[in-house]
């Protein structure tokens, strides 16, 4: 064969190759594209994906990566102290963070080890486009879950986010699968709910039922879910709601979960309203039935006399107040922590050890005060004859005279208060009890001794009241707006004597204190301060306007009479007579 014969030969061998190895390769790439595809549409597409409408959220499995050991993830058992796969079982998007629902592990560990909060571009993870932030704060929530609170995503970044170690290794395909997709909006989600004898109690944003006023329940349906509802939406009971009033809905058990309570730990439970068209939409839940099971505290007899509060980062005051009080004859302290983050949990925990009997309860939720007061009334109930709801600023006084009728005086002996409420008629639920407003005094910093003895000065007249309640003698629906509750019928309410007793309410106090309000407000239905709301209301400062600015005048603001009775009696009653020390002084004498 000559040697062009030879050329044309070899020249199309080449081509049958380059023709069979460019098929290959298109092979390879369809295949390639058809997996990336697949498992994208797997990690997207869910049955039960739609929040608005699904009685389920799917639990989302994490994987833990660590840069401690040569394989890039770490399985469960490297873990002592991990019980169960770590799980995101929800998250709730906040106006200023992401709360991110968490079980399988213990808050300890999650506090040991760091984490990162982790976000993928709204395109996709797999898009290669993610970003970290440290978390903001990892708290325990209830017996099975704990929360971890993220900064909100960036711009062009999903609320999905994730989690990792702070210092492990980060590598998006073996890094963290996710199946669940979902981030609930704070504005339409099932939050809360617990036991009520043969009822549940659940707690919801996006009902917008009408503030102070009990609702037609008729529209209304709980749905209860037992066993894993993304296998089966089958596992699924309604019954229909017997109340509803402002975030408040209340329906009956189905027989089989109240047969065997004990054992239905865990269930779930979601809202359905029905709309225009008679259409029932499904409000998503991260609300699990566990606190009503395994209260952590038990008691053979009733406190005569205990309080609820409602706190946000009141750790350098609520020692005074909580001793104080306790003098006055409270024996049981309920404190629903609304996202503390300075050091609140510590101090609680000194003043449980030292016999104040005080139970710190997570709350997350924001802005849901009358909610939280609804719900501390049912845990209460088995624990309390009475139940005072007030704020960390706020002290009941008896208003005594010393050296009155010549060489007698008004002598108030300890545990006053709760003698008071045991006195009163088993037909009276509500004592209702006048509060004057302190003004700053004349300061600039934070008095040393205490709010009870620094400010002395306050408005003339008294503004609102705070109630000390019966929890057996509330209302079903659970009605209150912060300053009392609505009772049933054939109870009664009585308004307190102001020469009987006031509360002083340390309202407007030194400036750096006071502006710490404008983050918000935690009443629900009262607007944030820096709303261009109610400027009038008495929930605002006067004259304040909408900006966190402080008046030139403050320190003399607020002042109409100077009143130091609670301030003599504080100081003839509590000090130390061997070292001139306030009880909350001692502490911090011991502390220094």
């Amino acid at each position: 064969m000559d040697s062009s014969d030879q050329r044309r030969k070899r020249k199309r061998i080449l081509r049958q190759s380059y023709f069979h190895l460019h098929l290959s390769s298109v092979r390879s790439l369809v295949v390639c594209f058809s997996l990336l595809t697949f498992l994208y549409l797997l990690s997207y597409t869910n049955p039960f994906t739609s929040s608005a409408t699904r009685p389920v959220l799917v639990e989302s499995s994490l994987s833990l990566v660590s840069s401690s050991s040569s394989r890039t993830v770490k399985s469960v058992q490297d873990f002592d102290d991990l019980l169960l796969p770590l799980k995101i079982e929800n998250r709730v998007l906040f106006p200023d963070h992401v709360l991110l629902l968490v079980s399988g592990v213990k808050k300890d560990w999650l506090m040991k080890n760091k984490l990162e909060c982790v976000y993928y571009g709204k395109f996709g993870r797999f898009s290669g486009n993610f970003a970290r932030k440290n978390a903001l704060f990892v708290d325990e929530y209830d017996v099975f879950r704990s929360i971890v609170r993220c900064p909100l995503p960036s711009v062009n970044y999903s609320s999905v986010v994730n989690l990792k170690l702070k210092n492990g290794i980060f590598k998006e395909n073996n890094g963290i699968w996710m199946r669940n997709q979902t981030a609930n909006s704070w504005e339409n989600v099932a939050y809360e709910a617990t036991v009520d004898g043969e009822t549940a109690v659940v707690f919801v944003k996006g009902l917008h039922l009408r503030a102070g006023r009990e609702s037609d329940p008729g529209q209304l349906t709980c749905h209860f879910g037992l066993g894993k509802w993304k296998m089966n939406r089958k596992f699924t009971l309604t019954t229909k709601a017997l109340t509803a009033a402002q975030e408040v809905v209340r329906c009956p058990l189905p027989k089989n979960i109240s047969k065997s309570l004990d054992k239905a730990k865990g269930i779930r439970v979601m809202v359905g309203v029905t709309r225009r068209a008679k259409k029932r939409v499904l409000i998503p839940s991260v609300a699990k039935i566990f606190d009503s099971l395994l209260d952590d505290k038990k008691t053979e007899r009733k406190y005569e006399l205990c309080v609820c509060s409602m706190v946000w980062n009141q750790a350098s005051s609520i020692r005074e107040w909580i001793m104080y009080h306790s003098w006055l004859g409270v024996e049981r302290w309920f404190i629903y922590d609304n996202n503390s983050d300075d050091g609140l949990e510590e101090v609680l925990q000194e003043l449980d050890h030292e016999n104040y009997n005080v139970t710190r309860r997570v709350w997350p939720w924001i802005k849901t005060q009358e909610a939280g007061f609804s719900h501390c009334a049912l845990k209460a109930k088995d624990e309390c004859n009475w139940i005072a709801f007030m704020d960390v600023d706020e002290y009941f006084y008896f208003p005594y005279a010393p050296h009155r009728h010549h060489n007698t005086f008004d002598y108030v002996p300890q545990n006053s208060l709760r003698s008071l409420v045991g006195n009163f008629s088993r037909t009276i639920g509500e004592i209702r009890t006048s509060c004057h407003s302190f003004g700053p005094s004349g300061l600039r910093s934070p008095p040393s001794k205490g709010v009870t003895v620094g400010y002395t000065c306050r408005l003339l007249s008294p503004e609102r009241h705070k109630s000390i309640i019966r929890p057996d003698a509330l209302d079903s629906t659970l009605l209150n707006v912060v300053h009392h509750f609505h009772l049933k019928k054939g109870f009664k309410y009585i308004n307190l004597h102001q020469s009987i007793g006031v509360i002083n309410h340390y309202k407007y106090q030194v400036w750096e204190v006071f502006r710490a309000k404008f983050y918000r407000r935690v009443a629900t239905y009262v607007a944030d301060w820096h709303e261009n709301q109610n400027e009038g209301s008495r929930d605002r400062a006067p004259g304040l306007g909408t900006e966190a600015i402080e008046p030139p005048d403050w320190p003399q603001k607020f002042c109409d009479v100077w009143d130091t009775g609670l301030r003599d009696f504080v100081l003839a009653n509590l000090v130390d007579v061997s070292t001139g020390l306030l009880p909350w002084e001692r502490h911090l004498d011991l502390t220094d």
